[in-house]
C-alpha cells in the first residue's frame, strides 16, 4: 500500500502525520525521534499556547545536518487568529491589520522551523463573519503565490455550507481540512463526502481520544487480535481506508514505531464495514 496520497494542489502527503499539539518543552526531542522511526509529515502552527513550533525547527535542523533532505518531509503550520491565541503571547503584532498579522505570522513560522518554505499552511479555525474569513484567505493564497507555501487549507471547520463558499470564492482551492473525527460532529460525513468530491484531503486530530467506544470495540479488538496487533493501529488503518490521514500525537518510542506499521495493514472490506456500523448502527 502506498504511504502517500496527492492532494488537488498536486502535494504528496503522508497518510500518517505526527502531531506535535502540547508537546511544550519535549517537542524537539519528540520530533527527532519520529523523524527516526520514519515519520515524513509534521503538523504544528505558530501557536505558543498549544505548540511550540521552535521545537519542531530544531528537530528538522538536526536530522537535515545529518542528511535528512528537507524536501522529503512534509510540513504543515498554521495561522493561529487571535481569537485562539494567548493574549500575553501572540507571536505575530495583534494591532496590525488580518493581512499584516498573517504575513507577519507566516514569516515567524519560516524563522521557528528553519525553512524557507511550507509545504501546507492552514487556517487554523474559521473567521467570522465570513468576510473576515475571505480576507484572512486571500492573504494565505498571496503566501503561495510567491512560492512560500504549497498549498492552503483550514481547520475546525464543521459547516459545510461554509466549507463549500470558500471554496466556490477561493482562487486557490483548499487542498487540506483537518477537523476531529468524532461523533458531535456526525463524523462529518457530509463534509468528507465534499472533501471527497474535491480532492480535499481529509485530516483527523484526536483520533484515539475522542472515539474510545470505536477503539475497544469487539470489532475493533477482534481485528487487532487476528493480526497480533493493537486496537488503536487498526482504528489508524481503518481511518486511512476510508481516505482520512489521521495525526499522531503519542509520545510512546514504541508505539510511534507500532503506529507506522499500520502503513502495512489491509482491513478486509467485511472489517471495514463492520466498524462502518458502528459509526453509523
Amino acid at each position: 500500500m502506498s504511504d502517500t496520497i496527492i492532494s488537488n494542489a498536486g502535494v504528496v502527503m503522508p497518510k500518517l502525520i505526527y502531531g506535535t499539539a502540547w508537546k511544550k518543552d519535549r517537542t524537539s526531542t519528540l520530533v527527532e525521534a519520529a523523524l527516526r522511526c520514519g515519520f515524513r509529515g509534521i503538523d504544528t502552527a505558530c501557536q505558543p499556547k498549544h505548540y511550540n513550533e521552535a521545537g519542531v525547527g530544531e528537530a528538522l535542523q538536526t536530522l537535515t545536518s545529518e542528511g535528512l533532505k528537507r524536501e522529503a518531509i512534509f510540513l504543515q503550520t498554521k495561522f493561529t487568529p487571535l481569537e485562539g491565541q494567548d493574549p500575553n503571547s501572540v507571536p505575530y503584532d495583534k494591532d496590525a491589520p488580518l493581512q499584516e498579522q498573517i504575513a507577519h505570522s507566516f514569516e515567524v513560522s519560516l524563522a521557528n522551523l528553519r525553512t524557507d518554505y511550507i509545504d501546507s499552511y492552514l487556517l487554523h479555525s474559521p473567521l467570522f463573519p465570513f468576510s473576515r474569513l475571505i480576507t484572512a484567505w486571500q492573504a494565505m493564497e498571496e503566501i503561495v503565490i510567491s512560492g512560500g507555501a504549497k498549498q492552503l487549507g483550514i481547520s475546525n471547520c464543521y459547516e459545510l455550507s461554509m466549507l463549500k463558499r470558500l471554496y466556490d470564492e477561493a482562487k486557490i482551492k483548499p487542498a487540506v481540512l483537518q477537523n476531529r473525527f468524532y461523533a458531535d460532529a456526525d463524523y462529518d460525513t457530509d463534509i468528507r463526502a465534499f472533501c471527497d468530491d474535491h480532492d480535499i484531503r481529509y485530516q483527523s486530530f484526536w483520533s484515539l481520544t475522542a472515539n474510545p467506544h470505536l477503539v475497544g470495540s469487539e470489532t475493533v479488538i477482534r481485528a487487532a487480535m487476528k493480526r497480533r496487533l493493537e486496537p488503536a493501529q487498526v482504528f489508524y488503518a481503518y481511518l486511512m481506508a476510508k481516505g482520512i490521514i489521521p495525526l499522531d500525537g503519542t509520545t510512546s518510542l514504541e508505539h510511534m514505531k507500532d503506529d507506522l506499521g499500520v502503513l502495512d495493514i489491509c482491513l478486509t472490506p467485511e472489517e471495514i464495514s463492520a466498524i462502518d456500523t458502528l459509526i453509523f448502527p
